[in-house]
């Protein structure tokens, strides 16, 4: 099959497959080549909108079940506070007996049982009532619990009333002087009133208590949930930022590598080729929030840097000089990716002379430094100081502030000895 057919009808046996290279080894786009999608083929399917789906218009869906969703979150809350309430209720009351020495102590006692058990069951719908402003303000919640207790104390004063002086009243409520000459209804509502006055505040201090954790918890909830989600977006910020590592590497080792096939140099072309499978497998199987030794960070920036030999062989020397004390430990994954592919493409690519770039690593103060300095063109490397990639030394600065925040931070700048050095720095963290 001739080129021309390879191209398609119309296509000229003349035309290069490949842009020509540069001086600085990066290959120009091809003449008239454009990045557009092509129209539809007819034997191309509907294409089908997200929404239409199938996944989401049923198979995701899924209602909650009853015991999923709580209707009562804070009952445990709710039935110790007020049994806690009661109880002390009861043993103040009861001690107070003992010291007066009321009569009938045994036959009180076991009434003022039964009082503290119903005063349980209308505190508890008090409780109830109050879940109708559970997401309301503090305000709103403390406004309903007064205006509730009002009933709820009303209520009780009748009950305390029947059991002690309506059912089987004792001696001490027959010989009450305070009654006597009063109709039974006048008894009623003078007990009433004059008891829902005294044990409104002792409905009022249960709601206040109660409000007030149920308030906290609220609180601690919503802290928690805060957390959550502060913990979330900084994984998220750390995955986007480790995401938009410069693609201009893979486009000009592509392009290398089919340069190197068409000058059938094929054992270097597959040297290249498992080298930069090996650099992507790593590197897309790492998870971008995790932090891996400093030894394997260095290795992983030596494959990579090994992948650019190939594509300049005359020109990239490398050093590493960390000492082994450092090598253990820990580092943000990638995070010398982008500042060792700036040294490439602007101190290398650009140069006509051979270049070094070395990687160097010391300790001081409690803080891991970790210098990537070449000896290029400082016009050059200054470039990256325009923002011309977008990401860069911008992208490793915003990952060590969002990762370790004030306690790290980078310096660029050209070096005094020649050349430009990145200088990161970040807490000493070691292996457990």
């Amino acid at each position: 099959m001739s080129r021309k057919q390879q191209n398609g009808a119309g296509g000229d046996d003349s035309a290069p497959l490949l842009g020509e290279a540069d001086a600085s080894g990066y290959r120009r786009p091809l003449p008239g080549f454009s990045t557009n999608a092509p129209a539809l083929s007819a034997n191309d399917g509907e294409v089908e909108g997200f929404w239409t789906a199938p996944a989401l218009t049923g198979g995701m869906d899924r209602s909650l079940s009853q015991s999923e969703v709580r209707r009562l979150p804070d009952l445990g809350l709710a039935l110790k506070s007020i049994a806690a309430f009661w109880l002390v209720y009861m043993a103040l009351v009861t001690a107070r007996a003992v010291i007066v020495q009321f009569p009938n102590f045994w036959e009180m006692l076991g009434r003022r049982t039964v009082a503290a058990a119903v005063g349980c069951a209308i505190t508890f719908l008090v409780y109830l009532a109050m879940r109708i402003v559970a997401r309301r303000s503090l305000a709103v919640k403390a406004t309903l619990a007064g205006i509730l207790c009002l009933p709820a104390a009303a209520l009780f004063a009748a009950f305390n009333y029947f059991i002690f002086y309506v059912y089987a009243p004792l001696d001490a409520a027959k010989n009450d002087d305070s009654m006597h000459g009063m109709s039974a209804l006048e008894m009623l509502w003078r007990s009433v009133l004059e008891g829902a006055l005294s044990w409104y505040f002792l409905f009022a201090a249960w709601a206040a208590l109660y409000v007030a954790m149920s308030y906290a918890r609220q609180l601690r909830a919503a802290d928690r949930h805060s957390a959550m989600l502060a913990r979330e977006a900084q994984e998220a910020q750390l995955r986007a930022l480790r995401y938009q590592i410069n693609p201009h590497f893979l486009f000009n080792t592509l392009n290398s590598l089919s340069s190197l096939i068409l000058s059938k140099k094929t054992d270097t072309a597959e040297r290249m080729l498992m080298n930069l499978s090996t650099f992507f497998r790593a590197t897309l199987s790492a998870d971008p929030t995790a932090d891996v030794g400093l030894d394997e960070e260095i290795k992983l920036q030596r494959l990579y840097l090994d992948i650019e030999q190939i594509r300049f062989p005359d020109r990239l020397h490398v050093e590493v000089d960390v000492p082994d004390a450092l090598l253990s430990t820990r580092v943000p994954v990638l995070i010398l990716q982008p500042i060792v592919e700036n040294a490439v493409k602007y101190g290398v690519a650009r140069s006509r002379k051979p270049v070094t770039v070395r990687i160097s690593a010391y300790e001081e103060a409690g803080r891991l430094h970790i210098k990537v300095k070449d000896n290029g063109e400082i016009l050059a490397a200054a470039e990256d100081e325009g923002g011309s990639t977008g990401v860069g030394l911008k992208n490793v600065c915003d990952r060590l502030g969002t990762r370790y925040a004030a306690r790290a931070g980078c310096l660029a700048g050209p070096d005094p000895d020649g050349g430009y050095t990145v200088h990161i720095y970040m807490p000493v963290i070691r292996n457990a």
